[in-house]
C-alpha cells in the first residue's frame, strides 16, 4: 500500500517496473553501485500511465535514497514554470504574444514596451544579465529585488538576432508576469496549476523545514577538470561570447547551491526542487494530450503547440550553441542526439525531465551526484535512460507491469 507523505501526496511502497523496461531499470541501477555515485530516481510514463517508478544509492553520506527523496535539480525547474504558464495562457489569463507591460507596466521602459509573453519563454527578452543587478549578493535570492531589477533594466540588444539563455533570471520573468496576471502568489500558482491537477505535491521552489528531510545532499562542486565555475570563466571576460556566459551568473553562485540557503528562495529558474515521480507525471501530460490517467493537465491545442518546438533562433548567443528553445523548453538530447521528437528541460548537473508526444513518452531522472569525474555541469545519464526508455516503448504490451521491488531490496 502507498504511503502517505506530511503533504499528503501518495509515496508508493514498492517500486514499480513494467516487463517491458526492465533492460532501462538494470541501466538505471548499474548507476549507483557506489556511494561515492550519490543517488537518484527514474520514472517513466506511457500514454498517461506510470510504467517505472525506482530510486537507488545514496541521498547523503549516511542517507539511502528512499522513495520519497527529491533534490534540487537546477533549471529542470523552468519547464515546470513554463507549464504554469501555459496553463494560464490556454485560459486566456496571459496571453502569447501580448506585450509582457500588459500586465507589468514597469517592465515597458528603456525599451521593453514590445517584449511578449512568447519572447520572454524563448529567452529572447534580452534580460539574462544577473552579475551586478543589484547592489547587495543577498537579494539575488529575493524575489521582488530581482524583478525590480530586471524591470528596471534596458534589454541586450543582441535579444533581436537571437536568443539568450536566462538561465538565472527565467523563472523570476515567468513567476512575475504570472503574478501580476492572477494577484496571486507563484507558490500558490504552483499548487492550483501543478499540484491539484496532477495529484502530486512535490513540486518546490523554496522547501519549507519540515520537508528538508527528504532533501539529498548535492555534490561535487561545479566545475570542469575540477576547476570552479567562476574560475575557470574569469580569465575569459573580456571576451564578448563568454561576457555574454559570465553576466548570466554571478561569483559564488555555484558554490551556494550545494548548501542549504536556496531553499529558502523562490528563484524557479534555479532553484526548483522534485522528485522524479512528480516531474514525470508533468510531462507524461504533456505527451498524451494532456492527459494523466483519468486528470487533465493541459488540453491537446495547448500540448500540440508545446509539442511543434519550432525554433525561434540557429543559436544562442549565451550559451554559443543551438539548444533549440520554445515556448519554455528545449529540445531534448536522447542518446547522441538533439532530437525534433523529445522536449522538456535539463538542469546543470545531470536532472531533468522528457516529454516524446510521438511516443505518449514522459521521463524523469533526479540526482544528487553532479555529472562526473570529467565533469559536474552534466553528463550523458538522462540521454541514455531516454534513449533505452524509447526503445522500450516500441515493446509489445506485456498483462500486467511487475511492481516487485520494495525499498528493503532497493537498499540492498
Amino acid at each position: 500500500m502507498p504511503a502517505a507523505s506530511t503533504e499528503g501526496a501518495a509515496v508508493p511502497g514498492h517500486m514499480l517496473i513494467d516487463d517491458r523496461f526492465t533492460a532501462v531499470a538494470a541501466k538505471f541501477f548499474s548507476m549507483f553501485r557506489r556511494k561515492s555515485q550519490g543517488g537518484g530516481a527514474l520514472a517513466v510514463y506511457l500514454h498517461g500511465e506510470p510504467v517505472l517508478d525506482i530510486w537507488a544509492g545514496w541521498a547523503d553520506g549516511d542517507r539511502r535514497w528512499r522513495a520519497d527523496s527529491m533534490a534540487l535539480s537546477y533549471s529542470t525547474g523552468k519547464g515546470v514554470a513554463a507549464t504554469v504558464a501555459h496553463r494560464l495562457i490556454e485560459r486566456g489569463v496571459l496571453e502569447l504574444d501580448a506585450p509582457v507591460a500588459n500586465y507589468w507596466p514597469e517592465f515597458a521602459v528603456h525599451g521593453k514596451g514590445d517584449i511578449t509573453i512568447r519572447d520572454v519563454l524563448d529567452h529572447r527578452a534580452g534580460l539574462q544579465r544577473i552579475r551586478d543587478l543589484v547592489a547587495n549578493p543577498d537579494d539575488l535570492l529575493d524575489h521582488d529585488a530581482v524583478a525590480a531589477a530586471m524591470a528596471a533594466s534596458a534589454p541586450d540588444p543582441m535579444r533581436l538576432r537571437a536568443s539568450g539563455y536566462h538561465g538565472l533570471t527565467f523563472g523570476t520573468l515567468v513567476a512575475e508576469i504570472a503574478q501580476r496576471a492572477t494577484g496571486q502568489e507563484f507558490l500558490e500558482l504552483v499548487r492550483s496549476e501543478l499540484r491539484e491537477p496532477l495529484g502530486d505535491n512535490d513540486f518546490w521552489f523554496g522547501v519549507p523545514e519540515h520537508q528538508r528531510h527528504r532533501l539529498a545532499r548535492l555534490s561535487p562542486r561545479l566545475g570542469v577538470a575540477k576547476v570552479p565555475f567562476d574560475t575557470l570563466v574569469a580569465p575569459f571576460a573580456a571576451l564578448r561570447a563568454v561576457n555574454s556566459a559570465r553576466s548570466a551568473v554571478y561569483d559564488g553562485w555555484a558554490d551556494m547551491t550545494l548548501g542549504m540557503r536556496p531553499y529558502d528562495a523562490m528563484m524557479p529558474g534555479w532553484n526548483g526542487v522534485f522528485t522524479a515521480r512528480a516531474l514525470a507525471a508533468m510531462y507524461g501530460a504533456i505527451a498524451n494530450d494532456g492527459l494523466i490517467g483519468h486528470r487533465r493537465l493541459l488540453r491537446p491545442e495547448t500540448t500540440h503547440r508545446i509539442a511543434e518546438m519550432a525554433p525561434n533562433s540557429r543559436y544562442d548567443y549565451v550559451l554559443g550553441a543551438p539548444p533549440h528553445f520554445a515556448l519554455g523548453y528545449h529540445r531534448a538530447i536522447v542518446g547522441t542526439r538533439l532530437t525534433r521528437q523529445a522536449l522538456g528541460h535539463f538542469g546543470i548537473g545531470g536532472s531533468g525531465g522528457i516529454a516524446n508526444p510521438r511516443l505518449g513518452l514522459g521521463i524523469a531522472f533526479i540526482t544528487n551526484h553532479l555529472g562526473n569525474h570529467a565533469m559536474s555541469l552534466g553528463d550523458a545519464r538522462l540521454p541514455t535512460l531516454a534513449a533505452l526508455t524509447e526503445r522500450a516503448a516500441h515493446t509489445p504490451l506485456s498483462e500486467s507491469p511487475t511492481d516487485t521491488l520494495n525499498n528493503t531490496r532497493a537498499a540492498s
